[in-house]
């Protein structure tokens, strides 16, 4: 039977210098983050309706969407004085198979007071509600809405609060459990690895201004998750080496060590590439933002492994003979 695998086609025994051109990637990785913390503060991010607040209203029309229908709608916002509607198709709907579309309404102004901004949001929405059914009567508040979404100030901004908690929290829990498995040195190595991951995926996102939501911070999460792991195997045959060869120098037994795990680290990163591509083109639209964070995560959560958590140990020291039992 004609063998499939493809472990068996990578190299075996690599000696890739990934150490040794430690320094231009240290400076690839400085440059990046620059630029990751210049966007941020120039352009910040596209947030979406769970950080900005804001009221999103999903219905379809008896027929497909044309660009005339599309054009139509978003030309009501001016009108209305609510400014730009945001619109986009999302895939098709249940009951008569046909594209739905998803409106959104920016935030509006409260009434009278910020005790009465989600009265605004409902009210910005009816009045979007009342002028689509004048264009296209076959709409229906009932039948045809598939869902309504309306969020405050106070509850975007207490969902941003949380989001960044969220992360700083994993970062912390991650560096006190390697510190725990292995040493201190470890743990900051590790932290610095996913630090930059979370950075450089911010500062992607500020660069193409894809909306950022809850779903992306659940991105970020996982990429810290994944990025962990593979530092984590890494890291495991550097203890090894570490306490195998015990008279080669610090620099060979890291390099020998992310040799030793290249091809594991070759067959997680294809396989989950290919699972998260094929989520990115058959997902549907409301999953672009989280497959398009993730395939990033994985591609600067690799190098980071590699290029960034392994060479922190030169500049930190390690202890030659592992941790005391």
């Amino acid at each position: 039977m004609f063998d499939f695998s493809l472990v068996r086609h990578l190299p075996k025994d690599t000696n890739v210098p990934f150490i040794k051109v430690r320094l231009i990637a240290m400076v690839l990785s400085i440059l990046a983050i620059i630029a990751s913390i210049f966007l941020f503060s120039t352009r910040n991010l596209n947030y979406g309706l769970d950080f900005k607040g804001g009221t999103v209203w999903e219905f379809h029309l008896t027929e497909s969407p044309t660009d005339a229908n599309l054009s139509s709608i978003r030309a009501l916002g001016p009108q209305l004085g609510l400014g730009e509607l945001a619109i986009q198709t999302i895939g098709q709907s249940d009951k008569d198979k046909v594209q739905a579309i998803r409106l959104s309404v920016g935030k509006q102004p409260a009434l009278e007071g910020d005790e009465n901004d989600d009265k605004a949001q409902q009210v910005a929405l009816k009045s979007v509600q009342d002028a689509v059914i004048a264009l296209y009567p076959e709409v229906d508040n009932t039948e045809n809405t598939l869902s309504v979404q309306v969020l405050g100030t106070k509850v975007s901004g207490e969902l941003k609060q949380k989001g960044a908690m969220a992360v700083v929290l994993a970062l912390m829990m991650v560096l006190i459990y390697i510190w725990f498995r292995f040493e201190w040195q470890f743990g900051l190595g590790a932290v610095i690895a996913l630090a930059h991951d979370v950075i450089l995926t911010i500062g992607v996102f500020s660069l193409t201004a894809l909306e950022f939501n809850l779903s992306i911070v659940a991105a970020i999460l996982t990429i810290v998750g994944y990025s962990l792991n593979d530092t984590v195997i890494v890291y495991d045959r550097i203890r090894e080496n570490l306490r195998k060869f015990k008279k080669k120098p610090l620099e060979e037994v890291l390099n020998l060590s992310i040799n030793d795990t290249l091809s594991r680290t070759i067959m997680t990163s294809m396989t989950t590439m290919l699972a998260l591509v094929a989520l990115y083109v058959w997902g549907g639209t409301g999953l672009h933002g989280f497959a398009f964070a993730m395939i990033w995560g994985v591609f600067v959560g690799t190098y980071s492994s590699i290029f960034v958590a392994s060479p922190v140990l030169l500049l930190l020291g390690v202890n030659r003979s592992g941790p005391q039992k």
